[in-house]
């Protein structure tokens, strides 16, 4: 009898030729998980602007540590948001819903904290259900579950997920009887997408490997600074701010 060979998809099961498994050429033990880099098959080396002393989930949330003291409070979430562009009410409420779900899971003790901080060298514990499982439980970087992504939603080759497929891949992630990861999972794709598809509604592959090693924060939020300053300069006088104003920006 002839040798049978790998078997990823069966005519009864029709979600099995709906949901490919990705093609991992270029990529070295695609299964095994990255502590420090964010890899993919265009970037097969990742971002060389990523940290060997963070894991990738840490460096994800490294953006909202703006003292670098490993732990992030309410406030600096805050400012993050706001340093993104996100505005006064969204940023305000995004502090209490955030620290409020991840501050406890990362305490050594069994008490909270009352200003409920999150401690990033136990990052990993604020992992949640109904994911894309791109980190696993120690927050390291799978690169096979991340090209999977694509390979299951991107079906035109679009090289990124427009509206739909965001859509399609959140109902995808949902595991049973798991209400909190169903939200938090919706949460998370959908400012994702809000915050960073192009002007056509894509969200391209390359943003979403930097929002996994958070190498896109930074770039975001200095285009948001860029715009601001471009606006300052535009109407410099609309505070009465006169020439020495003006001067000012120069």
């Amino acid at each position: 009898m002839a040798p049978i060979g790998i078997v990823s998809a069966i005519k009864e099961a029709p979600i099995t030729s709906e949901c490919p498994p990705p093609s991992m050429a270029g990529i070295k033990e695609p299964s095994t998980p990255r502590a420090t880099r964010a890899i993919s098959k265009e970037k097969p080396e990742g971002d060389a602007r990523s940290p060997d002393n963070k894991t990738v989930l840490q460096q994800h949330m490294a953006f909202w540590d703006r003292n670098n003291t490993g732990v992030i409070w309410p406030w600096d979430t805050y400012i993050g948001f706001r340093r993104l562009g996100f505005n006064f009410l969204i940023s305000l409420a995004a502090a209490p819903v955030l620290h409020g779900t991840f501050s406890y899971p990362t305490m050594k003790g069994w008490l909270p904290h009352p200003l409920f901080p999150i401690y990033l060298d136990r990052a990993h514990r604020t992992k949640h259900g109904s994911d894309s499982e791109v980190f696993d439980t120690a927050g390291r970087f799978v690169p096979d579950k991340f090209e999977a992504i694509f390979s299951q939603h991107d079906k035109e080759g679009k090289g990124g997920l427009n509206w739909a497929d965001v859509q399609a891949l959140v109902y995808h992630n949902m595991n049973c009887n798991d209400p909190n990861g169903w939200v938090a999972g919706r949460l998370e794709w959908w400012v994702t997408y809000l915050l960073l598809r192009d002007e056509k509604g894509l969200l391209s592959k390359e943003k979403i490997r930097g929002v996994y090693d958070g190498t896109i924060w930074e770039e975001v939020a200095k285009d948001v600074e860029r715009k601001k300053h471009k606006r300052t300069l535009v109407y410099p006088d609309i505070h009465g701010c006169g020439e020495e104003g003006t001067a000012a920006l120069q």
